[in-house]
């Protein structure tokens, strides 16, 4: 696969915004307003590619866009612990030399995916979490915000319900008519990108399961599980029940199949979503590779996904069937 040729080779990002068992048709401005989220996303990201940039800094301009906006389970917006905080956690990895970057239980940074991408690139270290992650990130200029600027009320309303139900529950157990309501989704969101030069990069980022226990860590922050990018094979971002990722490997699964199998990179996401469903659970992911070539994947409902290429046309999807293009505003 390339690396940094010099070569020109076709851009391309690709997101999601979770998956799970939502149901179409619910009530149309709900879903619309997710697809114009996606939509600003795509956008986002698009333009650093188009402008030449890393696909690195793409990955982190799309994710920042998901984590600002409360719609989805990453930054503002997230879900909370049984304790009734937010503790966030994401990661990083370009495909050139494998260099990432994560941070887990992380509660008064903006943007988790900017730390994740400030320890891959200003530490020896792959992971930092808690109260070492935000004095890191700190230190590092990056925006710190007090811990209530993640509430909403929805989110607090969706606690309220799980510890009713003595129940730990995968955002965003709802449907797209209310926030939280009846149906699953699992909102964590992500991206992967490949840039003017082949270079691939993936980054992931949630706020993780609504009721947890405090200190739990899913997938999105760990290497390998939630997120993988590898030059020689695919970039990869997972979401889902994080604790079967975990024990799947989905991410590297996913990419080692591409690589030493030569599997079609449909195929390999595939596979690796069966192993996950064999364990009980569920979700999608998003791969690409350096030529551009790209899949979303889920084996629920409904994937909250979107792609952008070289025309600049932002097309997002939902529910199976193809992506289409965004509505202009």
């Amino acid at each position: 696969m390339r690396g940094n040729t010099g070569n020109e080779s076709p851009i391309r990002l690709v997101i999601h915004g979770g998956a799970g068992a939502v149901k179409p048709g619910q009530r149309r401005e709900r879903e619309q307003a997710y697809r114009e989220a996606l939509a600003q996303s795509l956008i986002a990201g698009h333009a650093v590619l188009a402008a030449g940039g890393s696909s690195i800094d793409a990955v982190i301009a799309a994710i920042a866009v998901m984590e600002d906006c409360p719609l989805f389970n990453a930054g503002k917006g997230s879900v909370l612990t049984h304790d009734g905080r937010n503790e966030l956690e994401a990661s990083i990895m370009e495909g050139v030399t494998r260099a990432a970057g994560a941070v887990a239980g992380v509660t008064t940074i903006r943007n988790p995916i900017r730390a994740a991408h400030a320890v891959m690139t200003k530490s020896p270290h792959v992971m930092l979490i808690g109260q070492g992650a935000e004095i890191f990130a700190a230190k590092q200029g990056l925006e710190i915000v007090d811990s209530s600027y993640f509430y909403t009320q929805h989110r607090w309303n969706q606690l309220q319900k799980a510890i009713a139900k003595e129940s730990i529950l995968l955002d965003h157990d709802a449907g797209l008519d209310t926030l939280p309501g009846e149906d699953e989704k699992r909102g964590t969101v992500g991206a992967v990108a490949v840039d003017s030069h082949g270079n691939l990069a993936a980054g992931t980022s949630t706020g993780g399961l609504t009721n947890k226990h405090s200190g739990r860590v899913g997938d999105s922050s760990i290497i390998g599980a939630g997120t993988y990018a590898d030059n020689r094979s695919v970039a990869v971002s997972t979401t889902g029940t994080g604790e079967m990722f975990i024990r799947t490997a989905a991410a590297f699964n996913t990419a080692a199949q591409v690589r030493f199998l030569h599997a079609p990179i449909t195929e390999a996401a595939d596979n690796t979503l069966e192993e996950i469903a064999a364990i009980g659970g569920d979700g999608g992911l998003i791969v690409l590779d350096a030529d551009g070539n790209y899949a979303m994947r889920f084996n629920t409902g409904a994937m909250f996904r979107g792609t952008i290429g070289g025309d600049g046309i932002a097309r997002t999807g939902i529910f199976s069937g193809p992506e289409t293009p965004a509505m202009s505003s």
